[in-house]
């Protein structure tokens, strides 16, 4: 069969789909990787084709002009007791994200569903930010799915949006992912259907007591970690002589917002008196950020592969990310996570706690006093470990990608719709 893999132009995302996308390669099925044409060369480099769609002209640009956006109220998709929400938030909160989610897929909508025309894919499977996937599934009358990169967030809060939508009073509802989905379906011949949110199915990495209430079709998968091209360091090749700790804070602050959202040698001088070794696994340019003198007890790397550091930590600090985040969670590696509040990173880490196999702390609460006291808590106390070794052990039950692809192609049979019928070709 033919397989669309369509995603916003982020690594983290299409890094969370490569491995599903390997498997159904290796399984004799033709498989397209579709995002901006500035991102096509990070598509390749994972080994797959890659087909440019759209304009480089998305929501990356305007990032790094409003850092505070992953402080604002509007940001924050963690929420999801219906106690603790009101309309007025939610609304706000949805309108918002119409905006962003249009920012992000208006530039390749047009050149995603041509595409899918002339290329006739049986499934499309796109990550939980791209709606131009499920647009263009509809036009052809693919099977589609999503595969998440998030705890699934964006659908729970979608149910509580939709429950306070029935009881507003008439004159202020306002759907607003539902009127901008709607007029682009409209324009390709189809209409609006929750499908277009949701997928026909969800395919979730998370164990389900630290997956987001979502109430879908939700397809359990086992996270493989993917970091992009790497190569082993001879250090890593060698017996350890102390517990080591990781400190990574990804790529997209550093390369959309323009910064850390925490000193790293804050970080770093708050570790210095432990009896560990400290690796910051950082982008070359936030090495470059690095002045004066580094702790005896850290080793400062640019690129490093997590998957092959992760193994031999006993804890990791990080920013909330996804990819970090499940890579130690497949690890059974106690996580610290310094985030901002933005899409479901509270969500997440709070679950994580809850679970015993982590901390959160919010980024404005991680002083060098802070920082010390929950890492030194995450090596001294074994129920982290403990809690973390769960948490891998439900999530390796998981079937590996591999192992999904009958049921993908099961979908993908089962899943078929007519096409659309007129509209824009």
């Amino acid at each position: 069969m033919r397989v669309l893999f369509a995603t916003i132009p982020e690594k983290s995302h299409l890094y969370c789909l490569t491995p599903l996308a390997w498997a159904l390669r290796a399984a004799g099925h033709e498989v397209r990787v579709a995002s901006a044409p500035g991102f096509s060369a990070t598509v390749a480099a994972t080994g797959m084709t890659a087909v440019e769609v759209g304009t480089d002209d998305n929501i990356s640009s305007a990032m790094a002009d409003h850092r505070e956006s992953q402080e604002i109220d509007e940001a924050d998709w963690s929420e999801l007791d219906p106690a603790r929400v009101t309309w007025a938030g939610e609304l706000s909160r949805m309108q918002m994200g119409r905006w962003g989610f249009a920012y992000y897929n208006e530039p390749m909508i047009d050149d995603l569903v041509a595409f899918a025309r002339f290329w006739r894919p049986d499934l499309v499977v796109w990550d939980p930010l791209t709606y131009a996937g499920p647009l263009a599934a509809g036009a052809v009358g693919a099977a589609q799915v999503r595969s998440m990169c998030f705890a699934d967030v964006w659908v729970a809060k979608r149910r509580l949006f939709g429950k306070l939508l029935a009881e507003a009073p008439e004159d202020q509802r306002e759907d607003p992912m539902a009127d901008w989905l709607g007029e682009r379906a409209e324009g390709f011949g189809g209409s609006f259907s929750e499908e277009l949110i949701t997928g026909q199915a969800t395919l979730d990495p998370l164990p389900e007591r630290i997956s987001a209430p979502a109430d879908t079709r939700r397809i359990p998968v086992r996270f493989v970690p993917y970091n992009g091209p790497a190569v082993l360091p001879d250090w890593l090749r060698r017996p350890q002589a102390r517990p080591r700790v990781c400190l990574s804070l990804g790529a997209a602050n550093t390369e959309r917002y323009g910064g850390d959202y925490v000193s790293k040698a804050s970080l770093l001088a708050a570790l210095a008196d432990l009896d560990v070794e400290v690796v910051a696994a950082l982008l070359p340019s936030q090495v470059a950020e690095l002045d004066g003198a580094l702790p005896d007890n850290a080793r400062v790397v640019a690129q490093v592969p997590l998957h092959a550091l992760l193994p031999g930590c006993s804890a990791l600090i990080h920013h909330g990310g996804f990819g970090s985040f499940s890579g130690a969670m497949v690890e059974g590696v106690p996580q610290l996570v310094v985030s901002t509040p933005v899409s479901d990173q509270l969500y997440r880490a709070g679950a994580l706690e809850r679970a015993g196999a982590g901390l959160l702390l919010g980024h404005h609460r991680a002083t060098p006093e802070t920082v010390r006291a929950a890492v030194v808590r995450l090596l001294d106390d074994p129920a982290f470990r403990q809690g973390a070794a769960w948490l891998r052990d439900e999530a390796l039950a998981h079937p590996t990608p591999h192992d999904l692809v009958p049921q993908l192609e099961r979908l993908a049979v089962e899943g078929g719709s007519a096409p659309w019928t007129g509209g824009a070709v």
